[in-house]
C-alpha cells in the first residue's frame, strides 16, 4: 500500500513565482539555462544548474558547482524568494497543454515504498546520473525538484481535487513563456481533507514513476543513507520522504519518442529498403510528413521521402508486454538487425527526439545532413506502461515522453 504525507513546502511568494519557476534541470543544457536565466537572479536555474554562475565550460559536476547550489538555495531563502509554509499541506498542481488540463497532487512519497517496489519503475537508471542527483540532494538537504508519478484513477480523489479547484482561488496561475503551457497551483489546508487523501493513497497497491527515474532513485537512496547514519532513526523523520507530483493515470498522455540515425551501416539506400521488406510492409508516402497511425506502424524519412513501415504478422508477440512494444520491434528488426546498433544507451550513431518537437524536427536533421534516416514511432499507452511495471519488466531506453514537463520551483521539500 502506498504511503504519503503532507509537508511544509518551501515556495516563492505569488508575485515572484514566474521569476523563480524553471524547466527541469535535465531538459536543457548549461548554455540554454544560462540564456534563460540571463538578467534574472531569482531563477531556480541558479540552484538546479548552478554552473551558470561560473565561466562557460565549467564542469557541472565540479565540487564548487554543488557548493554554489547550496549557497544560492540559502540566498533565496534569506532574501524571501523562497518561504516555508507554517503548516504541513498537500498541494494541487495542474498543467494545461493544447486545451487539456491534468491535475496532480503534490505529496511526499515514502522512501521505503521505492526500495520495496510499491513505487514501480519502467526504466533502468544510470549510476552516474543517480550519483549526480544524489550529491545535489545531499548537499542541499532538500528535494529541490519533484518527480512525476501516476496512480490508478480514483473517483473520490478526482472529486476532492475538483471541489478545491472550483471553490478556491489558485495560489499560482501563469503561462510559462518558454513552453506556452498553463501552470496552476492550489494549497490544501483542511486537515480532514488531508487525512482523507492520505487514507485513499494507503488503499493503492502501487504508484508508478512516469518521469524522473533518476531523481526518484537519488531521493530514495539519500533517504536510506540518512536512515543508516542516524543512530536514533525512528522512521518518521523528514528524510524518509521525498517530493512527488501524482497524477491519475487516465489524465496522462504519453507522446512519441523518435529516433534519428547517422548512417545506413554501409548499405546503399536500395539495399536498406530491400532489407526492410523482410519484416515490414514498406510503402512510399511522398514528401508530405507522414505520422504513424496505429501500433506497429512506423514512419521513416529518408532522402526527402516519407515511408510507412508496417510490421508483418509474426514479427512480434502480442502476449509479450515488452516484445509487443514498437520500440522493441524497431530496435530489434531495424536498428539492431539492419543498422548494427546494439546498445541504444551508448551508440553514438543514434539520437532521440521527443515528439514535442514534431516530425518536422526529424526531417530537418536528415535534410541538413546531420543524420541519414529518421524513424517516428506510435506512442506507448499508459496501460502498456503500467502492465510492464506490474510485471516487473523494464522498457527499452527512450520509450516514453511525457508532456508537459513539471515546472520546478513551485514547491520544494526540505529533508529536515
Amino acid at each position: 500500500m502506498a504511503t504519503i504525507k503532507p509537508f511544509k513546502g518551501i515556495r516563492p511568494p505569488k508575485e515572484l513565482v514566474e521569476q523563480v519557476a524553471s524547466r527541469p534541470y535535465d531538459v536543457l543544457n548549461s548554455e540554454e539555462a544560462r540564456k534563460e536565466a540571463e538578467g534574472n537572479e531569482k531563477s531556480l536555474y541558479h540552484i538546479i544548474k548552478p554552473e551558470i554562475d561560473f565561466a562557460p565550460g565549467t564542469d557541472e559536476h565540479d565540487a564548487c558547482v554543488y557548493d554554489k547550489a547550496v549557497e544560492n538555495f540559502e540566498k533565496f531563502q534569506k532574501n524571501g524568494w523562497l518561504k516555508q509554509d507554517d503548516e504541513e499541506k498537500y498541494y494541487i498542481y495542474a498543467q494545461t497543454m493544447d486545451g487539456r488540463t491534468q491535475y496532480g497532487l503534490v505529496v511526499c512519497a515514502y522512501v521505503e515504498d521505492y526500495l520495496k517496489g510499491v513505487i514501480k519503475k519502467h526504466e533502468l537508471t544510470r549510476k552516474d546520473k543517480e550519483e549526480d542527483r544524489m550529491k545535489h540532494v545531499r548537499i542541499n538537504n532538500a528535494n529541490i525538484e519533484p518527480v512525476f508519478f501516476a496512480y490508478p484513477a480514483q473517483k473520490e480523489l478526482d472529486e476532492i481535487v475538483q471541489n478545491i479547484v472550483k471553490n478556491q482561488k489558485p495560489e499560482y496561475d501563469f503561462i510559462a513563456p518558454n513552453d506556452g503551457f498553463g501552470h496552476h497551483f492550489w494549497t490544501i489546508d483542511d486537515k480532514k481533507t488531508i487525512a482523507r487523501i492520505t487514507e485513499i493513497f494507503a488503499s493503492m497497491p502501487s504508484l508508478y514513476i512516469a518521469d524522473g527515474h533518476h531523481r526518484t532513485a537519488a531521493a530514495a537512496l539519500v533517504g536510506a543513507e540518512k536512515a543508516k547514519q542516524n543512530p536514533n532513526h525512528k522512521g518518521d523523520e523528514e528524510y524518509n520522504f521525498f517530493l512527488a507530483v501524482c497524477f491519475p493515470d487516465n489524465q496522462l498522455k504519453i507522446i512519441d519518442y523518435n529516433r534519428v540515425v547517422k548512417d545506413l551501416n554501409g548499405l546503399s539506400e536500395a539495399e536498406f529498403l530491400n532489407a526492410l521488406n523482410k519484416n515490414f510492409t514498406v510503402k512510399e508516402m511522398g514528401a508530405e510528413i507522414y505520422k504513424p497511425n496505429a501500433l506497429h506502424n512506423f514512419s521513416m524519412y529518408l532522402s526527402g521521402k516519407w515511408y510507412s513501415l508496417t510490421a508483418k504478422q509474426g514479427t512480434y508477440n502480442d502476449n509479450d508486454p515488452i516484445g509487443v512494444l514498437d520500440v522493441t520491434i524497431s530496435s530489434n528488426l531495424i536498428l539492431n538487425d539492419i543498422l548494427g546498433i546494439k546498445d541504444l544507451r551508448t551508440d553514438k550513431r543514434i539520437d532521440f527526439v521527443g515528439g514535442i518537437r514534431g516530425l518536422g524536427e526529424l526531417k530537418r536533421r536528415v535534410d541538413n545532413g546531420e543524420m541519414k534516416v529518421a524513424f517516428a514511432l506510435y506512442p506507448v499507452s499508459m496501460k502498456q506502461l503500467i502492465d510492464i511495471a506490474d510485471s516487473g519488466n523494464i522498457m527499452p531506453p527512450k520509450t516514453t515522453w511525457f508532456e508537459p514537463k513539471l515546472r520546478s520551483g513551485l514547491v520544494i521539500h526540505k529533508l529536515v
